[in-house]
């Protein structure tokens, strides 16, 4: 019976040391959803204007004409639409061609301890590249965290390229080099379509799948609605614009911004997800902790009330024998 208590008192104080890591890094965690949600918030509003300029664009149809013009410079050799100051030109990013490849970057942990965090944005990408119904061969993945890299190339997917060690709180320049990266892929004709999927935060105990097109930049991908011939003449006029500088110098500064945009809003979104995951799981594995800690100190106290009771009965039965 003594070794049984000893055993029982071993599980308790692992089970104690365990339950104060996992309710450390619960604290960790939530302190760091505290200051990433403080990010998010000032960079939503970043994103807002961006977009608002974008869409604008959109709804005047020139990002149409811009694309437009492109496809005829390189059928007929004459001059894209160039930026006056002798900057790189983004407006391939606004081209459109038969989707051959099809590029998706995944965002996931560098770490375990999350939750379901990980195996949700694997399970909904996985049923994504099924709806596409492309080969593996056509599927090319851009692996943003650990997990995913290990997940896709062991499932056999062509990686292009994979970036890990993301920080805790993302900052807008460490995604910069990425979005450069998957842009220029983009116009080399590595991929036809972009997506990004990531875990969307919602609140500390939900977060959401998503899945969005990145490139082309089209109305279509931006949600606008294009007018019809039964909508007056006013709402027509409101959709043209004078503006200074050209529209082309606006849109070629606007364009790698918005794709950086969305990719940075992306990772900090998903490691919002990330943190608040974490910090449930922890919460869980601490409340495990302490239930575990319960029944073992209750198994603890039945067995020594056990041992003493059986001792009590062995020294009163031995004084009844000596009386």
């Amino acid at each position: 019976m003594a070794t049984s208590l000893k055993e029982v008192k071993e599980k308790i104080n692992s089970t104690k040391k365990t339950g104060q890591i996992t309710g450390a890094m619960q604290m960790i965690s939530t302190a760091k959803l505290g200051q990433i949600q403080s990010h998010t918030v000032s960079y939503q509003k970043y994103s807002t204007k961006i977009k608002s300029v974008i869409t604008h664009l959109a709804q005047a149809h020139f990002l149409s004409a811009v694309a437009q013009k492109n496809v005829v410079a390189e059928e007929t050799e004459e001059q894209p639409f160039i930026d006056p100051q002798g900057k790189r030109n983004y407006f391939g990013l606004l081209e459109q061609r038969p989707v051959e490849n099809v590029g998706i970057i995944v965002v996931t942990s560098d770490r375990g301890l999350v939750g379901g965090y990980n195996s949700n944005v694997l399970k909904q990408t996985m049923e994504l590249i099924n709806q596409l119904d492309f080969s593996k061969e056509n599927i090319k993945i851009i692996a943003v965290g650990r997990t995913g890299l290990k997940f896709f190339k062991k499932q056999g997917y062509n990686v292009i390229h994979e970036y890990t060690g993301v920080k805790d709180i993302p900052d807008y320049k460490e995604t910069k080099s990425l979005t450069r990266k998957v842009m220029a892929m983009y116009e080399n004709q590595e991929f036809d379509h972009l997506y990004v999927c990531y875990n969307h935060f919602v609140n500390m105990l939900t977060s959401e799948y998503r899945s969005e097109l990145l490139l082309p930049v089209t109305e279509e991908s931006l949600g606008v609605k294009q007018p019809n011939e039964f909508e007056d003449n006013e709402v027509q006029v409101e959709m043209e614009y004078d503006i200074e500088p050209s529209e082309t110098e606006i849109l070629n500064v606007v364009l790698p911004q918005y794709a950086e945009g969305l990719v940075y809003g992306a990772i900090l979104d998903a490691k919002t997800a990330e943190h608040a995951s974490s910090a449930t799981a922890m919460k869980s594995a601490t409340d495990n902790a302490q239930d575990i800690i319960s029944t073992l100190q209750l198994q603890y106290n039945r067995a020594r009330q056990a041992a003493i009771t059986t001792e009590i009965t062995e020294i009163t039965g031995a004084q009844a024998a000596i009386e």
